[in-house]
This record gives C-alpha cells, sequence and structure tokens, in this order.
C-alpha cells in the first residue's frame, strides 16, 4: 500500500525522497511522481511505476532561478520568462548542464525545468536540497491526476507515498516554452502563448521539430472511456442522443462551465465519467484563445486526435 502524508507532513516526504523512494506530490497543475533528479536509480522506478517509454523525457522542478541554473543554461530569454512567470504553471526548455542524467532527458542536449507554484511542493524541493523530476503521477498516457485519491486509482501499491495537497488549483499541466533555438510553444497550458510574447517581446511560435518534452505525443491524458469531440452545446446534444439510441452509456462534459473551470476541472470530470461507467465521453471543445487553446490540446490528444 502506497503511504498517504498530510500536506503538513513534508518532512516524511524528504525522507522518503532522500533515501531513494518516490513520492507524488502536489503542485498548482497537477500530482507529480517526484524522484530526486540526479538520484538514476529513484529515477528508473518513476519510470517503471508509471510504465513511461524511457526516452520520454522528464521536467525537473526545482525552488529557485538559482537551484534552476544547476541543471540548465539559462539565457536571457529564459531568465525573463522566469521573472516573469516563476513560480507558476511555465516550464522552461533550455541547454543541460553536464549534472543531469542521461536519464531524466532521454540522451537529449537539453533539460525542462520549472518552479511550481505550490507551497508544500517547495517545501519538499528545498528540503531535498535537490532539483526534484516529477511528471504527472499516474499510468503514462492515463488521465493526469488533480487529487491525491487519482494518483491512488492508478498507483497504489506501487509508490512509496503521495501527499495530500488537496485539488490541484490550475488543473493542467505547464506550458513548456522551448529557448534552446527559435522560441517555440511545445505544451499549452495557462501561460498562454499572449502572456509569453507580452514578457519576451517575441511571439512565440508553435511547435515543431522531432518530439523533445512531455506532451508532445500525439495521443495522451487519455480515460479509459472513448471520447468524442463536439464543436458546440447543440453538437454535444445532438450526439449524446444518438450514441444514447444506441444503447451507449454517455457522460457529457463542458457546457455551461467557463474555461477556467472546465481546464480546472477537465481531468477530474474524464475520471468521475470513467467511474460511473460511461462507455463514452462527449466533450465541448472551447474556442482557441488563451486558456482554451491549452483545454482544446488536451481533449484533442486525449482523443489520440494530436
Amino acid at each position: 500500500m502506497t503511504e498517504i502524508i498530510a500536506a503538513t507532513g513534508t518532512a516524511r516526504a524528504v525522507s522518503i525522497l532522500l533515501a531513494g523512494g518516490t513520492v507524488a506530490i502536489p503542485t498548482e497543475t497537477v500530482y507529480g511522481l517526484a524522484a530526486v533528479c540526479d538520484d538514476t536509480a529513484a529515477v528508473s522506478r518513476v519510470y517503471s511505476a508509471k510504465n513511461r517509454p524511457t526516452g520520454h523525457p522528464l521536467i525537473i522542478h526545482v525552488d529557485s532561478p538559482g537551484m534552476a541554473a544547476r541543471y540548465g543554461e539559462l539565457d536571457p530569454v529564459a531568465l525573463r520568462l522566469i521573472d516573469c512567470f516563476w513560480p507558476g504553471p511555465l516550464t522552461v526548455l533550455v541547454p543541460r548542464r553536464d549534472t543531469v542524467p542521461d536519464v531524466v532527458t532521454g540522451g537529449r542536449d537539453t533539460v525542462a525545468i520549472r518552479m511550481p507554484a505550490h507551497a508544500a511542493a517547495l517545501e519538499i524541493i528545498s528540503a531535498c536540497g535537490r532539483g526534484l523530476v516529477a511528471p504527472s503521477a499516474n499510468r503514462f498516457g492515463h488521465v493526469s491526476p488533480t487529487t491525491a485519491a487519482h494518483v491512488l486509482e492508478d498507483l497504489d501499491g506501487l509508490i512509496d507515498a503521495v501527499v495530500d495537497g488537496g485539488p490541484c488549483n490550475v488543473g493542467l499541466e505547464s506550458t513548456i516554452v522551448d529557448c534552446s533555438d527559435e522560441l517555440q510553444v511545445l505544451r499549452a497550458g495557462a501561460v498562454t502563448e499572449a502572456d509569453i510574447a507580452d514578457c519576451t517581446g517575441v511571439t512565440p511560435a508553435g511547435a515543431s521539430g522531432p518530439e523533445r518534452a512531455p506532451g508532445m505525443l500525439a495521443s495522451h491524458y487519455s480515460p479509459d472511456a472513448r471520447l468524442v469531440l463536439c464543436a458546440d452545446e447543440a453538437a454535444c446534444s445532438a450526439e449524446q442522443a444518438a450514441l444514447s439510441l444506441r444503447g451507449e452509456k454517455v457522460c457529457v462534459i463542458g457546457p455551461g462551465l467557463r474555461t477556467e473551470e472546465y481546464a480546472s476541472r477537465l481531468y477530474a470530470l474524464m475520471r468521475d465519467a470513467e467511474r460511473s461507467g460511461a462507455d463514452v465521453i462527449v466533450a465541448l471543445v472551447p474556442a482557441t484563445d488563451g486558456l482554451g487553446a491549452a483545454v482544446r490540446d488536451r481533449l484533442t490528444r486525449a482523443a489520440g486526435l494530436g
């Protein structure tokens, strides 16, 4: 059984991590499965618990820009983004330093780094004194977890502990910005392209080139139920009626929700639909402006259409 630790019990989580263990920790985005980033055996346990392909890179979570500089080369653009958005849901992809093991980057010459905006996560990182890898604490490819209960649904008995910090308030993984060459948004998130342009004075390009960061796979974040995407509420109602007539159990998500609420609840709604025994989840796809682009990205990939 996986140990459940209260958010006030971070010292216990730190002791497990420094002993080479794996602990799911809360962040503002999703729960991450943490291990000390330069402990290759511990990082390998993260891959194993999630059944994650070992070539798929991880993000190092840090407590400060100073700690980030131990793992990556921070150029002026990366430093500007850090100044604008850290702590917060933004990851920078930068040239790696020799302190980063290949197991973290999949052998690539870049490393992804972020500073989470969550008191318990920062307390744990600071007490460890080293960066932590922390990919989403779920089985690889499944819906990401935004509560400790979600973590246990996927990984109970496969990891050492989970710190219960309550629901994540952002609910979607961090925006990833490639600062190593042309400025590109590799994964949409709560920090939008417009935010990045306002911060840097540069309009970032969309993702192109080889897979080099989490969230770039065409199929990801997928529920066990089939996912059908609809452009508006009328289409959702029509799809629900047609599927129900065929005898399928249908759950509809999205209508009536503001974009911010939809983003924060998206993964919980998908997991609730799974638990209800739904055969099909019919999801409203929001407009592409602002945070809607991140919700649309996750839905598209969850449906295997990324």
